[in-house]
């Protein structure tokens, strides 16, 4: 995790970096546009229909006020993206501007293949300090949050009111946090359960070490954790496995690809707080809401605000001042705000998030978010090369586990060996 101290080492560097650019001339020829003959940027996101609406009409009122660039857009799902950048990457073609995921910024930026945006204008003012560490690499910017989100627990009021269990308001030990998962359990019958295993979940795991001051991985790319740490995570659910207090592997995966909160299987969730619109819409509920995860120190949660999602630039892209005031736009203008409100995440730049409405399903997000502000740290800089594999890898064998084909202490075993081979294989 960076500091405040190295973070205003990072800014002044960026700083001197850029204004030794301006004195000098930039390092290559910019190449413009004009309204008669505009230059062309490639820009690339994930995400379903809807965002893709929401892109689009971004992308229009970016055009409408930047005549002199044009942008093509494309976008597919999750799966599809990683592996077309990949195709791209080692053809030497990445797109100019990208919607990029913290997993696996690492990989791509220690390869030298995205541009250092600390090196192009683009305004960072309106950012909160404790979360631009998370887009920096060794002293360079390669990723700038488009949006926040922050962990937390949600759940159904509506149900809770049925089987007469009391609401929880966040303030809450392991244990109690149990407990209440148990209430659930005993009171539903058989048809409601608590929620799915959270033992099982990375972040929820990150978060649990953060809140004991152990980070995950340290700076030279090597687990921050022990074995031992990772057993005591997966036992601290072994009393609620195979009760109605967590919903079973196997229901769990007759439900998918809808989660057993969004089918009205479980009464609770641990997830990301941008998720309420898509919870809401898959349980049909009138209202769900979020509070902060269980801590045993109730002066360290553990919390702190993840880019939802970042831009970044390719290292190879013969537009940098056109791209620049793409993401610029993307990030801090207000209308692009309302464009997605809460859709990617709470707006990260406080421009643009002053300049939003925030309603309904989005003021509670809004809210959570400002309801945790004292308990949050800095974020955790981008995880290390092959992240997105070891967090894939924890699921799986967290379900194993779950399907009672692993123990806890074989179920650590395996993946500190996935871990520890992925490590020295990018060494």
């Amino acid at each position: 995790m960076i500091s405040r101290r190295n973070f205003l080492t990072t800014v002044a560097l960026g700083t001197a970096s850029a204004a030794a650019l301006a004195a000098c001339g930039q390092s290559a020829p910019a190449q413009t546009g004009s309204a008669q003959n505009p230059v062309t940027i490639n820009y690339t996101w994930w995400g379903n229909d809807d965002r893709a609406t929401r892109t689009r009409k971004a992308i229009e009122l970016f055009e409408s006020k930047n005549p002199d660039i044009k942008v093509n857009g494309n976008f597919t799902d999750f799966a599809g993206y990683w592996q077309k950048r990949a195709t791209e990457a080692a053809g030497g073609g990445l797109p100019d501007v990208m919607q990029w995921d913290l997993s696996y910024l690492r990989d791509y930026g220690q390869r030298n293949q995205l541009l250092d945006l600390s090196t192009v204008k683009i305004d960072t003012s309106g950012f909160d300090k404790s979360l631009l560490p998370s887009g920096q690499i060794k002293g360079k910017t390669y990723g700038i949050p488009t949006s926040t989100n922050a962990f937390a627990v949600y759940y159904d009021p509506a149900k809770l009111k049925t089987l007469g269990v009391s609401e929880p308001d966040g303030s809450w030990t392991y244990d109690e946090y149990k407990s209440w998962l148990k209430e659930v359990g005993a009171k539903g019958n058989g048809t409601i359960f608590g929620s799915t295993d959270f033992t099982g979940i990375w972040w929820q795991f990150n978060i649990w070490l953060r809140q004991k001051n152990i980070e995950a991985f340290t700076e030279d790319g090597k687990l921050g954790f022990s074995k031992d740490d990772l057993k005591t995570w997966w036992n601290m659910a072994s009393d609620l496995r195979g009760t109605p207090a967590l919903v079973s592997e196997e229901r769990t995966t007759q439900l998918a690809p809808k989660s057993p909160f969004g089918s009205n299987v479980t009464v609770a969730e641990n997830t990301w707080d941008n998720f309420m619109a898509g919870y809401l819409a898959d349980s049909g509920a009138k209202e769900l809401k979020i509070v902060p995860v269980p801590s045993d120190d109730p002066d360290n949660l553990g919390l702190f605000l993840k880019p939802s999602m970042l831009m970044v630039a390719s290292a190879k892209t013969k537009f940098k001042d056109a791209s620049a005031r793409f993401i610029d736009f993307m990030i801090n203008d207000p209308e692009v705000g309302q464009i997605f409100k809460t859709s990617r995440g709470v707006p990260a730049s406080k421009k643009q998030r002053d300049g939003t409405t925030f309603e309904g399903t989005d003021k509670i997000v809004v809210d959570y978010e400002k309801s945790i502000e004292k308990y949050l740290k800095d974020a955790p800089e981008p995880p290390i090369v092959g992240f997105g594999t070891l967090e894939a890898s924890f699921k799986r064998i967290s379900s194993d586990l779950n399907f009672g084909k692993l123990t806890v202490d074989s179920a650590a075993d395996a993946w500190f060996k996935e871990a520890e081979d992925l490590i020295k294989q990018n060494a």
